[in-house]
């Protein structure tokens, strides 16, 4: 995963960027999977021999600067750990990475904990879609979110349940997205 600091870029400028990215790299055995805009980041999905890291990130100056480059990885962590990083990730707008700490903690719960943790999961997933300008398939997961999510209420791991569900319901009726701090 390569994250560059975002000068200004918005959602509707991912497609432009994948192509770029693709485009840089096209002499390299490098695949661009995918890339998601936030405020914070051009997120990028890379796969790449850590040896031609480097040279990775240095084609990617043209697009922007540096934040950080790394493996993503399955890690193995204990539940309150994973979902600190979940809400951290998701507080940062790097949705695929709280996606993917969550599975972890969702393949080990039971019963309403499993629909509470799929609600925020599909929330995440949601919110990946936005910031690739796929609005339409947000909402649609969002909705089916929220399904999940009917039952929960109270505070999960100092998050707001209560405050979670009623700001993705507010922008399933809306049609307004927007990234928010849980």
């Amino acid at each position: 995963m390569v994250h560059l600091k975002n000068s200004g870029y918005v959602p509707t400028d991912a497609k432009t960027l994948l192509a770029k990215a693709d485009q840089l790299t096209s002499e390299m055995d490098v695949i661009v999977r995918d890339m998601r805009v936030s405020t914070k980041y051009l997120e990028f999905d890379v796969s790449v021999k850590k040896e031609e890291l480097d040279e990775v990130v240095k084609k990617f100056k043209s697009i922007g600067s540096l934040n950080d480059a790394r493996p993503v990885v399955e890690e193995k962590i204990e539940k309150e750990e994973a979902l600190k990083r979940a809400k951290q990730y998701f507080n940062d707008e790097k949705y695929w990475e709280c996606h993917e700490v969550l599975e972890g903690v969702w393949k080990k719960t039971h019963e309403g904990e499993k629909d509470l943790v799929q609600g925020i999961i599909l929330v995440a997933a949601a919110l990946v879609h936005y910031q690739k300008n796929e609005n339409d398939i947000c909402l649609s997961i969002m909705k089916r979110a929220m399904e999940k999510l009917s039952s929960s209420s109270g505070m999960y791991y100092n998050v707001d349940m209560d405050k979670f569900r009623k700001t993705t319901e507010e922008m399933i009726s809306s049609g307004k997205i927007a990234p928010f701090m849980i």
